[in-house]
Formats: C-alpha cells, structure tokens, sequence
C-alpha cells in the first residue's frame, strides 16, 4: 500500500507542478497586475463570499460520496444519479443565497454581477470535484490527477492568449477572467462525465426524488457543517477587509499578493487529502493499520514544509519585489514593507496546514465529523474574534497573523485527537525530532544570510533547500534505503 500510495502522489505532484505554478505565475498574478483600480481586490472579495456560501453548494456531497464510494465501490452505479440531481439542486439554493446576502451587504450593480460569475465558476468547480471524488474512490488516482489539472491547463490557454494579445491585452478586464474560468470549468466537467462513464459504468440520469435527496443531504450534514466553519476560518478575513477599512478594496489585494503563493503552496497538501481520504476509508473500513500511511505523509510534507517557509520568511521582500514590482498598488510608499510582512506571516503558517491536511482527513474517513465539528467551531470563535480586533488596528497585516495564529492551533489540535480517536501510536521522539528540524532550519536561515549577504538572494535560498532536504535524510524522514524499497518492483 505504501508503494502503492508513493507511485500515485510522486506522478499527481509532478503534472500539479507542471501546470499550477504556471497559472499563479503568469496568469494570476498579471491579471492583478493588469486589472484597472480595485478590481482585482474586489473580484477576490466577492470569491471569499462565494466561498463562505460554499457549504450549501457542496453540503458535504464530495466528502461524503468519496468516503461512501471508497468502501462500497459497486454502488457508484446506483448513487451517482441521486448524488448528481441532489448537487444540481444544491447548485441552484447556492446561487440564490450567495446573491441575496451580496445584494444585502451592499453590493449592486457591476459588482452584483461579477458576483453571479464568481458563483457559476464555484458551482462548476464543485461539479467537477464531484465527478472526480468518484474516480479517486475508485482509486484511479493517475486519471483524478490529469483531471485535476484541465482546468487550469485552459484557464492558461485561454488568458494567456488574452494577456499576450496586444489588442486584447489593453483592453483586459476582469470579466474577461471570470468568463475563462466558466468555460474552463464547464469543459472540465464534461470531459470528467465523459471519463467516469467509461470506467464507472455510470448513465446520466436524475433522481429529483424529494425523499431520496432529503436522505442524502440529512447524511451529509455534517459534512456540510464542517465545510462552512472551515470556509469561515479560512476566507473570512478578505471579506473582512474589504468592508470594514477605508481602503479595504486595497487591503484585500495586498493579503491576496501573499496568500496567493500559500495557495499555490497548499496544492502539495490538498493533493495528499485527495488522495489519502479514500484510501483511509477503505483501510479503516477493512480495519487496516494506516500509522504507517499517516507517518510517511507526515515525513514528506512537514519537512518540504518548513523548508518553503523559511525560505519564504528569509526572503519575503526579495519574492515580493519580483513578483509585484510592476503593480500600482506595490510601487505606493510603505506598501513594500507591508507585503513582505504579510507573505512571510501567511507562509509560517504553511507546515501547520499540511499537518491539518494529514489528520483532519484521517478524522473524516473514519466519521469523526462531531469531533471535527467542535473543532471548526472553536476555530471560527477565535478566528473572527481575533480579525474585528486586529484587521481594523494592523490592516492586512492583521489578518495574516490571525490566519497563522487560527491554523497552527487548529493543526495541533487534529493532531491530538486524530491520535487519540484513531489510536496512533504516540512517538514523542518522532515528534521531537519534526521541532528540532524546524528550529535547526532557521538556525541555518540565520546562517546563510548573515555569511552569503555578498551572494545574490537567489543563490541564498537554493542553499537553505539544499541544506533542508540534506537534513531530511539525516533526521530520517527519508532515507535511501526506503526509496529503493518503494522503487523496487518486488515490494509488494
């Protein structure tokens, strides 16, 4: 199974790497260059909107079909057209909602209308991750990993062509970039039905059978609950920002310069919880020891994570300066020093979202959605009560020490009680060894700024990954013996 599960993620990771840096890179991040005023900021205000509502668009189906799907295959067949006519349905109340409580804080005109784009594309993102929660509780996860990067991969062709276009590039809107993602996502979804048809052997049909979706949305409740209390402690504080401060449109952009590349950071971990949610459904419904799963997942992303936090921490104005030194908004006095306070703060957070990628899917696979639930809550409390009292003294910089604070907490916390629930075998010397690597990687940070500031930043920063992963193997996170192991054709 550890072969098995290695093989998967090294060939997910690898296309993810191919084409999502690509999209935050050059596509993302020259959007908001392009875009006119506060635009951008406001585009993202209203996605953090349409995230928050995202809980009745999903309502907990994908979590909950995977896990299903994953101990039960052979009644993909028989759920898929209740689960499908339930999500279109889902679709439809979203939509409704979302637009109501935009028209209610205040939004009218162009930005009501930017908002309804923003939720098509949310509503077609959530089909597409329907379809492919199915196919990786087949355990097709090679197929889920190309799937996973399509719309991405047209999102780029597209606005690439429109940003590289002179004529069109003059003339870019946002609107331009909403509509992108629409079709993206729509073709995505097509090609994903297509795909699921051929190795699910399921038909397209619906099942608006009132006591049938009812049943599926009382089951997924919790999974819902828990998706709207996480998507409150994650995106809440943009929304925040951009309604609460004079220039909360600005704001929002500056904690969007920086919580973009933890995005983009976070693919790593989500790709694990794709992938790990129904494989520990199906290895705890067959009662299988998943401690060594859970291990190996730990010592490949918590190491990789602190090495892409230090890195990012030592040379937040450094990274800042190159990506955004075009940007209006950036070129402003004092703005440098304010994105570079809110990268490096959102990055530090980065190693306690990858623990929290690790076991809070190991609490979902085995059910513990309760636990999970009283967890979530206790995070949006101090979440948005630490925002109004820090967004409105430090601006965007308050929200990013909010978002640090809420998500190591939370990180710790899953860490404890997925020990206690699943009964993992506790190991203070493993856990010992995880801090003692971190505080030696800053060390090494310290280090190498202070001894190569004659060097270009660059060059710094190469060093400080080559030294991290040197340590991998010295603290054994990883070992060589370990990879031919994997490699090796006869290990089963």
């Amino acid at each position: 199974m550890r072969r098995f599960f290695v093989k998967n993620i090294l060939f997910v990771i690898a296309v993810n790497v191919l084409v999502k840096p690509i999209w935050v890179l050059f596509i993302d991040r020259n959007v908001q260059n392009t875009v006119a005023g506060g635009a951008y900021g406001t585009y993202q205000a209203l996605l953090s909107v349409s995230i928050i509502f995202q809980t009745i668009l999903d309502f907990g189906l994908s979590s909950y079909n995977s896990r299903m799907v994953a101990a039960n295959p052979d009644k993909l067949p028989e759920l898929f057209p209740s689960m499908l006519s339930a999500r279109l349905v889902l679709m439809l109340v979203y939509m409704l909602l979302a637009c109501t409580w935009g028209y209610a804080i205040g939004y009218r005109g162009w930005e009501l209308h930017l908002l309804v784009g923003v939720l098509l594309i949310q509503s077609l993102n959530a089909l597409v991750s329907f379809i492919r929660s199915n196919i990786s509780a087949l355990h097709k996860f090679k197929t889920d990993g190309i799937l996973s990067i399509t719309d991405r991969l047209l999102m780029i062709l597209i606005c690439g062509f429109l940003l590289t276009y002179p004529p069109a590039a003059r003339q870019f809107k946002i609107e331009w970039f909403v509509i992108a993602q629409v079709v993206s996502y729509f073709v995505s979804a097509v090609i994903g039905y297509l795909i699921l048809r051929r190795i699910g052997k399921i038909k397209l049909k619906f099942t608006f059978h009132g006591p049938t979706i009812f049943k599926i949305v009382v089951q997924s409740l919790p999974y819902a609950l828990l998706i709207f209390q996480m998507s409150i402690y994650n995106r809440a504080d943009v929304m925040i920002m951009e309604r609460i401060l004079p220039d909360g449109k600005e704001q929002a952009g500056i904690f969007v310069a920086g919580f973009r590349w933890l995005d983009m950071a976070n693919i790593l971990g989500l790709m694990f919880a794709t992938m790990l949610l129904p494989l520990f459904g199906r290895m705890l419904s067959q009662r299988n020891d998943v401690s060594s799963i859970v291990k190996l997942c730990v010592n490949l992303l918590v190491p990789m994570a602190c090495i892409i936090s230090v890195s990012c921490i030592f040379f937040s104005a450094e990274i800042m300066e190159l990506l955004y030194h075009k940007s209006a908004l950036y070129n402003q006095p004092g703005m440098p020093a304010r994105y570079k306070v809110v990268f490096g703060t959102l990055m530090a957070s980065f190693p306690g979202w990858c623990l929290m990628y690790v076991y809070s899917t190991l609490l979902t696979a085995n059910g513990s959605l309760k636990t999970l639930n009283i967890i979530a809550f206790v995070g949006v409390i101090v979440n948005l009560s630490l925002n109004f009292y820090m967004i409105p003294r430090y601006q965007a910089v308050g929200g990013a020490m909010t978002s640090f604070i809420t998500q190591t907490g939370l990180a710790l916390t899953f860490v404890l009680f997925a020990t206690r629930i699943i009964k993992l075998p506790i190991n203070i010397k493993w856990a010992l060894a995880l801090v003692t690597y971190l505080v030696l990687l800053l060390g090494v940070g310290c280090v190498v700024v202070v001894f190569m500031q004659a060097t270009w930043w660059v060059w710094q920063l190469c060093t400080i990954g080559a030294i991290g992963v040197t340590l991998m193997f010295v603290f054994r996170f990883i070992s060589i013996a370990s990879i031919q192991q994997l490699i090796s054709k006869r290990t089963a």
